[in-house]
């Protein structure tokens, strides 16, 4: 451990997130900086190759947006597991991606909390991750913010075990 108390990959992935958040851009010039400056460059076809053979399809249900959720947050450097985002959208929509909330403090100020994770605009707009829809009803969207969120305040959505 370094000395204010965080391992390197902790500083690291919340370098990572928060480059995220910042735009592709950012990461592509940064990431000298988070190691991967060592990567060797694939040939062009090489790589059309892979892209077309690693192109996955989901189902468009709860357990599809969960796990395309996964596999976003694995390639933006976001922690979380099946069953810590499970969880939290079970407790927080019941699995519904339309839910809104229009009676709490948040609906009260004039942003309800939306979607399967209950994710107010500015905090989506704030942890939206590139790749994903801006619409906050958008499930995967939803899920892959909310996530983004919980890493960079709790750790990981993992951690988060009430309303957050």
């Amino acid at each position: 451990m370094s000395a204010n108390g965080q391992n390197r990959h902790a500083r690291t992935g919340r370098l990572a997130r928060k480059l995220a958040v910042a735009g592709t851009g950012a990461a592509v010039l940064a990431l000298p900086l988070i190691g991967a400056a060592t990567a060797s460059a694939a040939t062009p076809a090489a790589a059309t190759t892979t892209t077309a053979a690693t192109a996955t399809s989901y189902p468009d249900n709860l357990d599809g947006w969960i796990r395309e959720s996964l596999d976003i947050m694995a390639q933006h450097g976001i922690p979380g597991t099946y069953d810590g985002i499970y969880r939290n959208i079970m407790r927080e929509s019941s699995g519904n991606p339309l839910a809104i909330n229009n009676w709490d403090i948040n609906a009260i100020n004039g942003t309800p909390s939306k979607g399967l994770l209950q994710v107010i605009d500015p905090t989506f707009q704030a942890y939206h991750v590139p790749g994903t829809s801006w619409d906050p009803y958008d499930p995967v969207a939803n899920i892959t913010a909310a996530c983004n969120y919980a890493a960079d305040r709790y750790g990981s959505m993992d951690n988060v075990f009430s309303a957050y």
